[in-house]
């Protein structure tokens, strides 16, 4: 079992407000590829511009469509893994434990955890390309089915490259941030803006920072604490020291 410093474990009984950042590395012990990953075989061709972004979408939105189809299919045959499932363990400690991803496969919830911030939308979901709003997609209806609403194409429910995030979400991820006491940053690269700022912000207005990673990052000489590692080896292993 992984050692941990008794000041973090410490400072994780006493807290009341904890929040979690998630990145790729959590969802890849899932199987689920990083957006790079993902393109292979007749995808390795395209740019992501040409994959994920609004001018893709606008100059060829059944390419786009095709792709994130296929992606919905690798997402729909992985399963929550220990990390996922060791977070839903964390939330029932604290009053105010607050979790926020990168992700958009929508493991977390599949996993039992409620109330998740979703930074970059849900690959599960779509919506009107020209803003009426979410909808509803059904097989058979096109490639991309049109908005039952305006007639428009539905596209996925993510943020794609040149977008901002969605501002309820960043507002929450935000206040979460300074709020908490400890902060966990887990399997995320720390190199994705804005959310790559959370875990500075959270120190920055007091919160114990502790990175959860396999490898180093650019948040790692910042945090207070580093363990080195799988999420889904380290977070169980924390959990149940806890406990």
């Amino acid at each position: 079992m992984p050692e941990f410093p008794p000041s973090l474990l410490n400072a994780l009984r006493s807290a009341r407000r904890v929040a979690v950042l998630t990145g790729a590395g959590v969802s890849a012990e899932s199987g689920v590829p990083t957006f790079r990953e993902a393109q292979t075989g007749l995808w390795a061709r395209y740019a992501p511009e040409e994959l994920a972004t609004p001018e893709a979408f606008r100059a060829n939105p059944q390419r786009v469509w095709d792709w994130y189809a296929w992606r919905r299919g690798l997402v729909a045959a992985a399963r929550p893994n220990p990390g996922h499932r060791a977070l839903v363990g964390l939330a029932k400690r604290y009053s105010g434990f607050r979790l926020i991803t990168q992700n958009v496969d929508g493991l977390h919830q599949r996993a039992g955890s409620r109330k998740v911030i979703e930074l970059h939308g849900n690959i599960a979901r779509v919506k009107c390309s020209e803003g009426c709003g979410p909808a509803e997609c059904h097989d058979g209806a096109g490639r991309p089915p049109p908005c039952p609403r305006c007639g428009a194409w539905l596209r996925p429910d993510v943020v794609w490259f040149g977008e901002s995030l969605p501002p309820a979400a960043l507002a929450a991820a935000h206040q979460a941030a300074v709020e908490c006491q400890v902060f966990l940053s887990v399997g995320t690269s720390a190199l994705v803006y804005p959310a790559a700022d959370l875990p500075i912000q959270a120190k920055g207005a007091g919160a114990v920072l502790v990175e959860v990673n396999r490898e180093e990052t650019p948040l790692t000489a910042r945090a207070d604490h580093v363990l080195r590692g799988p999420a889904g080896e380290i977070l169980p292993a924390l959990l149940e020291r806890l406990s």
